[in-house]
């Protein structure tokens, strides 16, 4: 039989996917890898390994159309994973619509009009559930990763798989397997997501029609769907050649034929710049059958029972979060939303049962995707223990850096579908054995329960007016003397300054130093690269809040002096003798037999050949400058400590603070400057949600700064009143520091 796709249903369920992500859009970036995508799409950069070249390619595309239309870069970009999301609920519907109605034909009690109507109806249903789950609503309004892409890829393949499935006879049939090959593996080079229908879409296979793997003509042109689909893995070496100023990995080629080679041995053997990038080498990820929290990696200990029992409820920990974030603000199950996330749950799997009563490649393809994309996704990914979850273990680098439910975005899209199609079976069922127009009237206000996520998560969920993560940037870059050298300690006091020097191209002639690739061969000679004198880039006196005035001239040489070789031969390791480094004025003296690894040595010759020439400052005295012994000359200017190696006791303006708000070196009226002319704060104070528990530490350190700022400006004799006002501040800031007026967790 064949069935007519309601096209225009799921062409209206995506598009009000798309409006509900438009009005909670985020108007600019946000933290984590969300301002590296933005700034590499934007320039044509590299991110990190592997890479993703495919969304930077679209991302630039992209962004060049709706330039015409004069919006902001971070809304296009932001707009692309919106647009992508939506779509991909729109190829979901199909599904959903399809698998429904080959339901309702097996169901004789029915009449025509209700066997139509029905899986249109639990489709939308799905499609309302599927696009409000709070992660993919999350990562639908900001672009912080590159998987909404992936779980279009997804939705498109499983469609295709779909269409497929009813056209299996049609000698042209083929192409559908053919171009969902294609798309996945073209999807590969965005991210390795894209490939989880691959298993689903070969058991549909072997299930329906197993002689397609003997037709030459198909298999010849899924040869062919590969090889052009890994082809785009060619734009890393030849855009890497070209140094863009955010080339992460370098993974530059001496041969095209070497690069063949890495790309198509799947990164065993071939250029090993690029196949150490597409292995993701510089992560160094367990196998999947290694405890990733062993504490020597280089002799992990066997996977453990518990650690995959509590792998698995770190994932029901998300599933938790989907269908009702905003009912209780503890992270952790056992809550007020247990029986909604049982609710949903129950759903889900009772669409696997009524696709088992639909036609049997429903339920081979729907069920082994289900299972891949959540419970064998879990054992996959093979994570730490949850950002959130035992407490018990203390030791912070046993557990996930932040939480991890972004990972299963596609799984939650999908089992939203899922809890769709199962509210429609409960609706049929509540119906009574011969359903009447009545009886569905009867039981229709169950349907309302497709609108728990988005009532329920959407405060969790909106990045509408949060400009947080931009004005945090701009705070810090500004602290920043002219051509000054900021060291950085990770992603959220990195990824944001690297948006806004490239994409609102403000401070570029600060030289942003990530502390962790410093351990690397190619950042260290990057660093040098892009600060030698004929490319360094110009301070802009107009771009900066009016603080700092021009230099006569830019620095007259790069951030080290040393030669590529030189910084190649630097290595960690124990010192075998008193050691002395000579930083202008002042010999900093290591003992024997301490441990200094390459990137903190590479980081005192950088500090080192820039006495004299650049400023040196660092985003937080609790990194390199403490573990280097600098913290006792760094003074606070703002956000960032300015590193001043002079007696500090008799710098005037300078003063040091309590120890109970960090005993650091102040420079009071510099600080004051800033906080009045130049911070901007949007999205930091007095917030009612601060949803990233992550992230905490973000508005902490404007209440700790102004903490800070009140307590030296009181030891300079500052006005008793302007010394209250600067306490003032500082408390909106712990407010949202604690999650904010709504989403601060319950006291004990």
């Amino acid at each position: 039989m064949e069935y007519r796709p309601p096209y225009g249903h799921a062409l209206a369920a995506g598009a009000a996917a798309l409006l509900l992500y438009v009005v909670t859009l985020a108007p600019t970036t946000w933290f984590w890898d969300t301002s590296e995508y933005i700034a590499t799409a934007h320039i044509v950069g590299i991110p990190h390994p592997p890479g993703n070249p495919l969304f930077v390619v679209l991302g630039r595309a992209w962004s060049l159309v709706l330039g015409v239309f004069g919006l902001p870069i971070p809304v296009r970009i932001n707009l692309l994973a919106a647009v992508t999301s939506a779509t991909a609920s729109g190829f979901l519907f199909l599904m959903a619509w399809r698998v429904l109605r080959g339901w309702t034909d097996t169901d004789s009690s029915l009449g025509e009009e209700w066997r139509r109507r029905l899986p249109v109806i639990g489709a939308w249903a799905g499609a309302i559930l599927g696009s409000t789950a709070y992660t993919v609503w999350n990562q639908s309004n900001v672009n912080e990763k590159v998987y909404t892409v992936s779980v279009l890829t997804i939705a498109i393949v499983s469609w295709l798989a779909i269409r497929w499935r009813d056209r299996k006879e049609d000698p042209a049939a083929g192409w559908y397997l053919v171009l969902a090959v294609y798309l996945m593996i073209l999807g590969s080079t965005n991210h390795l997501m894209s490939l989880l229908p691959a298993p689903a879409l070969l058991a549909l296979v072997l299930t329906e029609k197993p002689q397609v793997f003997l037709d030459r003509r198909i298999l010849t042109r899924g040869v062919l769907a590969v090889v052009l689909g890994l082809s785009f893995n060619f734009f890393l070496p030849l855009r890497s050649a070209q140094q863009p100023i955010i080339n992460e990995g370098e993974p530059i080629c001496e041969s095209m034929v070497g690069a063949a080679v890495a790309i198509y041995s799947n990164a065993n053997m071939g250029c090993e710049a690029l196949r150490a990038n597409l292995a993701r080498e510089q992560y160094g990820k367990p196998s999947i059958f290694t405890d990733p929290t062993s504490p020597e990696p280089w002799n992990p200990e066997t996977r453990s029972l518990s650690l995959v029992v509590h792998q698995y409820y770190n994932y029901f920990q998300y599933f938790d979060w989907q269908w009702a974030r905003g009912l209780a603000t503890s992270p952790v199950p056992g809550n007020s939303r247990l029986p909604v996330t049982f609710l949903f749950l129950g759903l889900g799997v009772w669409a696997l049962v009524i696709t088992g009563r639909s036609e049997r490649g429903h339920l081979v393809y729907l069920g082994t995707l289900t299972a891949t994309v959540t419970l064998g996704l879990v054992f996959y990914l093979n994570f730490k223990y949850g950002y959130s979850l035992a407490p018990e273990i203390t030791d912070r680098a046993m557990h996930e850096v932040r939480e991890r439910d972004y990972f299963f975005i596609a799984g939650f899209h999908l089992w939203g579908f899922l809890a769709g199609m199962g509210l429609v079976g409960a609706w049929r069922w509540a119906a009574g054995r011969t359903p009447t127009p009545r009886s569905f009237a009867i039981g229709a206000p169950m349907l309302a329960v497709a609108f728990i996520p988005l009532v329920f998560n959407w405060a969790w969920a909106d990045r509408s007016g949060d400009y947080s993560a931009r004005d945090w940037a701009w705070n810090l870059l500004q602290s920043v003397e002219p051509y000054g050298i900021l060291f950085t300690n990770g992603d959220n006091d990195t990824f944001p300054l690297w948006y806004l020097q490239e994409v609102e191209e403000v401070r570029q002639d600060v030289s942003v130093v990530v502390v962790q690739y410093l351990y690397t061969d190619w950042y260290p000679r990057q660093l040098t690269h892009h600060t030698d004198p004929a490319r360094q880039r110009p301070f802009d006196a107009e771009g900066h809040g009016g603080l700092w005035e021009a230099p006569p001239e830019p620095p007259s040489r790069p951030l080290t002096i040393l030669s590529d070789s030189d910084l190649n031969s630097i290595q960690s390791g124990y010192l075998r003798e008193p050691t002395t480094f000579n930083l202008g004025e002042v010999a900093l003296q290591f003992p024997e037999g301490t441990l200094l690894g390459r990137g903190e040595r590479v980081a005192l010759a950088m500090i080192r050949d820039s006495q004299g020439h650049r400023p040196v400052h660092f985003a937080s005295t609790g990194g390199l400058a403490q573990q280097l012994g600098l913290d006792r000359w760094a003074v606070r200017q703002g956000l960032s400590s300015r590193l001043r190696i002079e007696d500090l006791d008799e710098v005037e303006g300078v003063v040091r603070v309590d120890p109970q708000v960090g005993g650091e070196w102040v420079d009071v009226e510099t600080s004051l400057r800033m906080s009045e002319e130049v911070h901007m704060y949007r999205g930091l104070r007095e917030r009612e949600i601060w949803s990233d528990r992550a992230t905490l530490n973000i508005p902490f350190q404007f209440y700790y700064f102004y903490m800070q700022l009140a307590d030296a400006a009181r030891r300079t004799g500052a006005d008793p009143a302007r010394v209250e006002a600067l306490y003032d501040r500082a408390e909106p800031f712990l407010i949202t520091a604690r999650g904010g007026t709504r989403g601060a967790p319950p006291t004990q």
